[in-house]
C-alpha cells in the first residue's frame, strides 16, 4: 500500500518530535504489504478503528491520532490529519 502524503508525517514529526519514529514505523509497516480490506488492516493494526469513511490509528501509545481515507482497490492510504488525543477528542477532523 502506498501512504499518501508522507510529508504531514514528517510535519507533524517535526512539531511533536516524539511522534516521529512512531509515525515513520507505522509508515514503514503499511507499505511492506497488500491489505484487501479493514480486516487484513486489522490483523497488522490491532487498535485500529473505521469512523464514518475514514481509519483511525493509535500512535505513540494512544498519544496521537492518525485519521486516513483508505481505498484498498488502488492500495493508497491518505493521510487526512494527525492529531493530538486532546485534537481528536474536539471532533474538528470529521
Amino acid at each position: 500500500m502506498r501512504v499518501i502524503s508522507n510529508r504531514r508525517l514528517v510535519d507533524f514529526g517535526q512539531l511533536h518530535p516524539d511522534a516521529a519514529e512512531p509515525l515513520r514505523s507505522w509508515r514503514k509497516l503499511v507499505e511492506s504489504r497488500s491489505y484487501q480490506g479493514f480486516s487484513d488492516l486489522k490483523q497488522t493494526f490491532g487498535s485500529a478503528d473505521i469512523v464514518g469513511d475514514k481509519h483511525v490509528f493509535d500512535i505513540r501509545g494512544n498519544r496521537y491520532r492518525l485519521v486516513c481515507r483508505i481505498d484498498y482497490q488502488a492500495q493508497h492510504c491518505y493521510i487526512r490529519a494527525i492529531l493530538t488525543h486532546v485534537q481528536y477528542d474536539r471532533g474538528h477532523w470529521k
